[in-house]
């Protein structure tokens, strides 16, 4: 269980894995909202507002509107506007504005002009990176292979395909990991880490799938009481040692101790984990 944290959303659980990829590349682009070309010949200054940096594939390229749309991995295609401001790269190297059309991997910083998203800048990678994408299964289709899982209820869920080559794995606590992951692991409310080459939303691959949970597994924890209600049964436990933070469920009638619990006891408790939280099995002061 090292590897994720469970809070009140999922959303904790990823980042926003398209933009973080190219944030890793070389050719960082600045965030800066004055980073921007001081003269430009009498053309207009970009806006100068805030600017945002999202990663996806260039779809819909329009060289007379001068527009394209950006297909973000978990959100909705947005509508980018460019002209001769924007400065236009290709794996580091400056290119010209002429040269840009459809592309499968890019990273775009943008701001807004009104109502309308900007191009200040769009870099280009000519070679697919590997995004990872943490998240719940919604849903999973043996037959044609297509997996959606959700990463937080503010975002569209994402699609992905699982094929003969896609590997399997658990990761956790020993009794988690003796099992035998693979297909069958992919059950509605599975928590799972996905690696896959960054593709048009829909078409991704899966190269490895990590299982963190499966509903009915059993794990146990121990960490200091950070909050505890016994009205909702609800109790927050902090691993110490992981800085991480558990939600678990459980019924004080069960567990009469729990009325002497208050913030900053340290527990033991063994959880179920139900395709939706963990509920306590046992619990004990230590």
């Amino acid at each position: 269980m090292s590897k994720f944290l469970f809070t009140v959303t999922l959303g904790a659980l990823v980042l926003t894995q398209a933009s973080a990829i190219y944030a890793q590349s070389s050719f960082q682009p600045s965030v800066k909202s004055d980073a921007v070309p001081a003269d430009l010949g009498g053309i207009p200054r970009l806006p100068r507002g805030k600017t945002t940096i999202f990663g996806g594939a260039i779809r819909n390229f329009d060289p007379v509107r001068d527009q394209f749309m950006l297909n973000v991995v978990g959100q909705r295609p947005m509508r980018v506007l460019f002209d001769e401001r924007t400065q236009v790269f290709r794996d580091g190297s400056k290119i010209k504005l002429r040269d840009l059309g459809p592309e499968e991997h890019a990273s775009v910083q943008t701001t807004l002009d009104g109502d309308k998203v900007f191009a200040v800048s769009i870099h280009i990678l000519s070679q697919s990176a590997e995004v990872e994408y943490e998240g719940k299964v919604v849903s999973y289709n043996p037959s044609t292979g297509a997996l959606t899982i959700d990463a937080s209820a503010s975002r569209e869920p994402f699609k992905v395909l699982v094929s003969a080559n896609t590997q399997f794995s658990r990761t956790g606590q020993h009794d988690f990991t003796s099992v035998a992951s693979g297909p069958s692991d992919l059950a509605p409310g599975a928590l799972v880490s996905i690696t896959f080459r960054s593709r048009e939303p829909g078409h991704a691959v899966a190269s490895m799938i990590t299982v963190l949970a499966v509903p009915g597994s059993s794990f146990s924890f121990s960490g200091n009481v950070a909050s505890i209600d016994l009205h909702s049964g609800l109790l927050v436990l902090v691993d110490p040692n992981a800085q991480r933070s558990y939600q678990i469920l459980f019924r004080s009638a069960l567990f009469p101790q729990s009325s002497n619990l208050h913030p900053g006891d340290h527990v033991l408790v063994t959880a179920t984990y139900n395709g939706t939280t963990f509920v306590a099995s046992a619990l004990a002061a230590n």
